[in-house]
Order: C-alpha cells, then structure tokens, then sequence
C-alpha cells in the first residue's frame, strides 16, 4: 500500500483538520472544474470553503497540498465503500457488488475524478507518484476479486486477461464522470451499471466461451 503523504498543518485537532479539509476539498473542485488548477488561487479556495486565507494556511501550505487532498479523498473512499465487501465471501456476485459500489461512487463524485484526472499532473513529483500508487491499488482490488472469481471456477480468464480486465472495469467506471455530457441523457446510473456489468462480464467469459452453469 501506498504510504500516507502527509500534508502539514499548525492545528492539533483532528477532528477539526477533517473538516476544514473537507470544506477546502468542496471549493477547489468547484473552481478547479470552471477555471483550472492553475488559473486558482489561494484566496479564492478559501473563500469558497467559507474562510480567511490565513485559516487556510493553517491546514495547508501550498495550492498543491488541496489538489492532492482532492485526489486523496477519492481513494479513501473507494476503500471505505469497498472495505466491507472485501473481508466477506468472494465470487463473482461479490466482484459484481464491488462494481456496482464503485461506479455509484463515481457518480457521486463525479466532479472530482475530472478534476483528478486532469489536474494531476500539476503535483509535485511525490504526491504524483503517491496518486499513481493508489489509482494502481485500486485496479489491484478488482484484479484479486476477478482472480478469486477464475480460482473458484466461476471465470474462466488468463493471468494476462485478469490484469487487463482490472484495468477496464476502473476505466469503463469513469466513463460516467468522463462522458457524461453524452451519456446522462439517456441512462440513469443504474441502468449505466446495469447495461456495463453485463457487457463487462460477457467480454471476461466470451474468449472462453464459459461461465459455471451457465451457457451462452
């Protein structure tokens, strides 16, 4: 796992901290979607987190460390809404469920896996390689649920064709924040969900023609 990057502040209350980064989180993804991370500046995040610029300096030191709460958040929910289903029994249902929690999850934060993905690259070096870490984390939990799924016999994949389903059940998620423009016309998340699980797992069982009790 990839290891906590700390972000400095000169408050000792955590509780406190968590709030006033959660206020931070909420302006900057707003002024970041409309102007851009670099065209931002301090004062207007803290004045759309509803305080001084002088209370903002003291939760974080630079523009950056709020561009990289906003990629953090994401990852820590991801873990939160998946961490439940994970300790539990494992099979495809379960790599379904783990799918369906993931995408809805994008849908509620839709704003921020734009800005995410395309402010990133503004990090300094290591909070960069830190959100590359956790974005390759989170393809490493789908990628041992599809693999427990083909363990147990319920799909039937390649070591090489599991690492790249990974990969697309993450990609094919972020399509709802990335094209919504074109798709929230005429899908609702839940048929979103619905109409990809399906494609989703037709394409992992077509190659092999198989899936445990059941034919195609």
């Amino acid at each position: 796992m990839a290891e906590k990057r700390e972000i400095q502040s000169s408050v000792k209350d955590e509780h406190l901290i968590e709030k006033r980064r959660e206020q931070m989180i909420a302006g900057a993804v707003m002024l970041f979607k409309e102007k851009g991370f670099h065209r931002t500046t301090t004062r207007e995040i803290a004045k759309a987190a509803g305080f001084s610029i002088g209370t903002l300096y003291e939760y974080i030191r630079t523009k950056e460390d709020v561009l990289f709460l906003v990629c953090d958040a994401i990852y820590d929910e991801v873990h939160a809404r998946l961490d439940s289903i994970l300790h539990g029994d494992r099979s495809a249902q379960t790599l379904k469920t783990a799918v369906s929690h993931y995408y809805r999850l994008i849908d509620d934060m839709q704003d921020e896996f734009v800005v995410m993905y395309q402010e990133s690259k503004s990090l300094p070096k290591d909070a960069l390689q830190y959100v590359l870490n956790k974005e390759q984390e989170m393809v490493a939990i789908f990628g041992r649920l599809i693999e427990e799924s083909v363990e147990n016999g319920e799909l039937a994949l390649t070591p090489e064709e599991v690492r790249l389903a990974a990969h697309h059940l993450v990609v094919q998620g972020q399509m709802w924040a990335f094209r919504r423009w074109a798709l929230h016309d005429d899908y609702t998340i839940e048929q979103f969900i619905g109409i990809q699980t399906g494609l989703l797992f037709n394409g992992f069982t077509g190659a092999k023609q198989y899936v445990k009790g059941e034919s195609r």
